[in-house]
């Protein structure tokens, strides 16, 4: 379990630093003035930002949708033509953790309102400064008894514990979580104190020692195991109730689909880019008659919409960790002083087998 740990004090600053990409692999650490606080704002100095080795590293290498396409959100649909984003992207990221500086007068006291002084987490990008609206940091105070390092898991965690709700999981069923990277560790955990036997799979042999640690009965290497029939091998030949696919490869959500029983539900949870080299629907998908649901954390899934939201999934997952009953200490293997940031990101894409959560420290 995290404890807290006491920090000094530290100058306010009249410039700031964020980390932006100029292009394809191409990183930079910018300087600019810091900005006035406007009213209905948190000014919030950043202790650590978390790198996303799934949605960051896609506009890292210039495979992200946004940068080829633009999204219309009223049509719900990619529009051809025109990118959404360009280069620089400034500010990627959204696992943050910092203490509140200042408060915007007329929101001093407010119930919920985090004070200055506070530790607070939440998503402002990677950058040195934090100018956020009250409504995205009320009730963002990190929980007491937790080191500051651990609020940088939060938007993670919720991503596990969305993947883990629309699964459905039950007492004493099989599930596979296919890729035992962060979230698939964190999802493997949730899915294990769901009351599930979990068979994890990755392409790691180090990940896969940990998925044990995290709770995993069953431990499969995709590149040397057959996967699916060692799973239905487990299962008296029925196959896995549930498959969670958090690794964004579509080869592994193929071999998800493959895995569970008729009838049974695969979760796609990853960010698939491309065209889905490798995913053959005409396969086990139609045969045994498997629903496929997506998870993203834009929303939870639509049954459960009246009482769960993603803001609810944040502070739950938190609590989890306060409690002790997940362990996010032993998935950071790396802690990168921001203006190492271009190292950082080389690393996560260059020997994901070296690294888990990468952390830059500001």
């Amino acid at each position: 379990m995290i404890t807290r740990t006491t920090f000094p004090s530290r100058p306010e600053q009249s410039r700031g630093n964020v980390v932006q990409f100029t292009g394809p692999r191409q990183v930079e650490v910018a300087s600019h003035e810091s900005a006035g606080l406007p009213p209905g704002h948190l000014r919030v100095r950043t202790r650590y930002s978390g790198i996303s080795a799934g949605t960051e590293l896609t506009a890292y290498r210039g495979t992200n949708p946004y940068l080829t396409r633009t999204w219309d959100a009223e049509a719900r649909l990619f529009r051809d033509g025109a990118a959404g984003i360009e280069y620089p992207v400034a500010g990627w990221g959204y696992s943050e953790v910092g203490e509140v500086t200042e408060v915007s007068p007329e929101l001093v006291g407010r119930p919920g309102v985090p004070a200055s002084g506070d530790l607070v987490w939440g998503s402002w990008g990677h950058r040195s400064e934090g100018i956020v609206p009250v409504e995205r940091m009320t009730g963002h105070t990190l929980p007491s008894g937790l080191e500051p390092l651990a609020g940088a898991f939060a938007r993670v965690g919720a991503i596990a514990y969305n993947a883990v709700l629309a699964a459905d999981i039950h007492v004493g069923e099989d599930v596979a979580v296919f890729g035992q990277g962060v979230i698939g560790l964190l999802t493997t955990r949730r899915a294990q104190l769901n009351g599930a036997r979990v068979t994890a799979v990755d392409a790691l042999d180090g990940r896969l020692a940990t998925a044990r640690s995290y709770g995993a009965t069953h431990a499969l290497n995709a590149r040397t195991d057959a996967v699916a029939e060692r799973i239905r091998g487990a299962t008296d030949g029925a196959g896995a109730d549930v498959a969670i696919e958090i690794s964004g490869a579509c080869p592994a959500l193929h071999e998800a689909l493959r895995s569970v029983t008729v009838g049974g539900r695969v979760v796609a949870s990853g960010f698939y880019q491309g065209d889905g080299a490798g995913l053959r629907l005409g396969d086990e998908f139609h045969h045994n008659r498997v629903q496929l649901i997506c998870s993203q954390i834009g929303g939870v899934p639509p049954q459960l919409a009246g009482r769960w939201t993603v803001e609810r999934l944040q502070r739950t997952f938190l609590a989890l960790v306060a409690e002790g009953r997940v362990d996010v200490s032993g998935l950071v293997s790396h802690v990168v002083p921001v203006a190492e940031a271009a190292d950082a990101y080389a690393l996560l894409d260059e020997h994901p087998a070296d690294a888990l959560q990468v952390v830059l420290s500001f």
